[in-house]
C-alpha cells in the first residue's frame, strides 16, 4: 500500500480506539441542567452568556413589553448605526459601502469625504502580494478546500513580515488592513489554482485594479473577461457589508478575542478565525441552502404549488430528504426570532437581481418557502422563540445568480468578516485584558493508579 493511502486509511484498530474514546468522553446531558452549566455558553432560550463588553456591534431580538422581554423584529447595529440605515445611506448615493463601513468598524465613526478617499487609497496600496507568492505558495499546493488554502496563505504571510510578532496597535492595524485588502486575492487565486490543476480548466490571473471597490475587484479577479454589471457589483457589496460583523459572541469573533488575549501574532489569530468560520455550523450555511434548493427543485414538480412544497419541507423536518439532518437550512437563527435584519435589508436587492438574471421562478420558490417553512417548524418543534429566515437563506441564492463557484461561498464570507475580526482584535488589545480562560466542571470518580502488571 502506498504511503499516502496508509496516511489516510481508517484501520480497524483506529475505529476501535475511536469508539473506546467516544464512550469515555460521553457526558450525560442532564448534568448541564443539574449543575446549571450553560452548554455552548447559551441558556435554554438560546440567549448567550455574557463573556465580554464591546463597542463594535449590537444584536437585538427582543423588546420590553410591560417589564417582560418578548420576541421582536431583529436589529443589528454597527458602532451604534442600524445596519439598514447604513446600507440605505450609501445605496442612495450609488456608492459602494464596504470601504466606508470598514472605516466605521475599525475607528468608531463614519469617515468624512476626504478621510474615506485617503482610506480607499490606503487599502488599494495594500493589494499586492509578496514577489512570487502566487507561484510559490498558492499555485504549488492547491487544496480542494478554499478555506484551508486561505488559512495556509495567511500563516505563510507571517514569514514575509519583519514585524510579525509586534502586537503594538499601529503594527496590528497595519497587518489587519493588509489582510483585509489581500483576502480577495488569496481566496480567488486559490480557487483558480485548484480549478486549473485539479479540474483541468484554463488558468487566468488578473491583477486587482486600484480604482475599483472591493466588490468590483472580486468580480474582476474571478471572471475570465472581468466583466460585470453595476447591479451585480452593488449587490455583492451589500452582501459583504451585511456579513462584516455580527456581535462579539459569534464563534469566529469570539475565537478572535480568545486567541488575541494570549498576545500571539495577527496571522495566527486570523488563521484560527478562518478555521472557525469554515465549520458548517458557522460559515457554511448558505452553501447548504443552495444545495437544499437544488434538490427541492428536482423533487417539487410545480414550484407554485404550496401543498407540494409543504410536503417536501415536511420530509426535510422528518429526516426523509436532502441530508436527512431534520433541518430546513436558512430558516431559524440562534438569536433572531421574528426576523433577521440582514435578511430584510438584502431581500429587495435579491428581487432586482433575480429579475435581471431571468430567475423569477426560482425567486418565487424562495418566497414560498420563506412563508411556509416557519409555520411548519413552529408546528412540529418545541420553540422557545419564533423562527424566520436568516441572511444565509438569501445570500447563497445571490452568489448563485452571480455565477460564483460554490467553493467560494464561505471564503466570500471570510472576505467580509475579516473586518469584524480585525475590529475585535484591536479592541481586545486596546483594553489590555487578561487571558480568556473559562472554567469546565470535571465529572467522574477519582481512581487509584493500577500497575500495568495487574490490569
Amino acid at each position: 500500500m502506498a504511503n499516502d493511502e496508509r496516511y489516510c486509511e481508517l484501520t480497524p484498530q483506529i475505529i476501535d480506539l475511536a469508539e473506546i474514546g467516544r464512550r469515555a468522553d460521553l457526558i450525560d446531558a442532564d448534568l448541564y441542567t443539574r449543575f446549571n452549566v450553560k452548554r455552548g455558553l447559551r441558556d435554554l432560550n438560546g440567549k448567550g452568556v455574557l463573556t465580554g463588553i464591546t463597542h463594535i456591534s449590537e444584536i437585538l431580538a427582543t423588546k420590553d413589553v410591560d417589564g417582560e422581554l418578548v420576541p421582536a423584529d431583529g436589529e443589528l447595529y454597527y458602532r451604534g448605526y442600524q445596519i439598514g440605515d447604513l446600507i440605505d445611506g450609501f445605496a442612495a448615493d450609488k456608492r459602494y459601502g464596504f470601504e466606508e463601513i470598514t472605516y466605521l468598524l475599525l475607528f468608531g465613526r463614519l469617515p468624512k469625504k476626504n478621510e474615506l478617499k485617503d482610506f480607499e487609497k490606503l487599502l488599494a496600496s495594500y493589494r499586492s502580494l509578496p514577489t512570487s507568492f502566487v507561484r510559490d505558495i498558492i499555485m504549488k499546493a492547491p487544496s480542494r478546500d478554499m478555506m484551508n488554502t486561505l488559512a495556509r496563505s495567511v500563516l505563510t504571510l507571517y514569514s514575509y513580515d519583519e514585524l510579525a510578532d509586534d502586537v503594538s496597535l499601529p503594527n496590528v492595524l497595519r497587518q489587519c488592513l493588509q489582510l483585509i485588502s489581500l483576502f480577495p486575492m488569496l481566496c480567488i487565486y486559490g480557487y483558480q489554482a485548484y480549478n486549473h490543476y485539479h479540474e483541468g480548466n484554463s488558468l487566468f490571473i488578473h491583477q486587482p485594479q486600484e480604482k475599483l471597490s472591493t466588490a468590483e475587484n472580486i468580480l474582476h479577479l474571478l471572471r475570465p473577461d472581468s466583466s460585470y454589471t453595476e447591479l451585480e457589483a452593488r449587490l455583492l457589496d451589500v452582501c459583504l457589508v451585511l456579513h462584516m460583523e455580527h456581535g462579539g459572541g459569534n464563534n469566529s469573533s469570539f475565537t478572535t478575542h480568545v486567541i488575541t488575549s494570549t498576545m500571539t501574532d495577527t496571522y495566527s489569530v486570523m488563521a484560527a478565525a478562518i478555521g472557525s468560520l469554515k465549520g458548517p455550523r458557522h460559515g457554511g450555511a448558505n452553501l447548504k441552502v443552495v444545495k437544499m434548493f437544488e434538490e427541492m427543485k428536482e423533487q417539487v414538480r410545480d414550484w407554485k404549488d404550496d401543498d407540494e412544497i409543504t410536503a417536501y419541507l415536511e420530509k426535510l423536518l422528518h429526516k426523509e430528504a436532502f441530508d436527512r439532518a431534520g433541518l430546513i437550512y436558512g430558516v431559524g437563527h440562534a438569536i433572531y426570532s421574528k426576523s433577521d435584519p440582514r435578511a430584510r435589508a438584502l431581500k429587495n436587492y435579491v428581487s432586482m437581481l433575480a429579475e435581471e438574471k431571468g430567475m423569477g421562478e426560482e425567486w418565487g420558490l424562495y418566497q414560498r418557502v420563506e412563508e411556509l417553512a416557519p409555520r411548519l417548524i413552529a408546528g412540529e418543534r418545541r420553540m422557545y422563540k419564533g423562527v424566520s429566515v436568516n441572511v444565509d437563506f438569501y445570500s447563497g441564492f445571490v452568489y448563485q445568480m452571480l455565477g460564483l463557484p460554490i467553493e467560494l461561498y464561505t471564503p466570500i464570507f471570510a472576505i467580509a468578516r475579516i473586518v469584524g475580526w480585525s475590529a475585535h482584535r484591536l479592541e481586545e488589545l486596546s483594553n489590555e485584558g487578561k487571558i480568556i480562560r473559562p472554567a469546565y466542571m470535571a465529572i467522574g470518580p477519582r481512581k487509584p493508579y493500577v500497575s500495568l502488571k495487574k490490569r
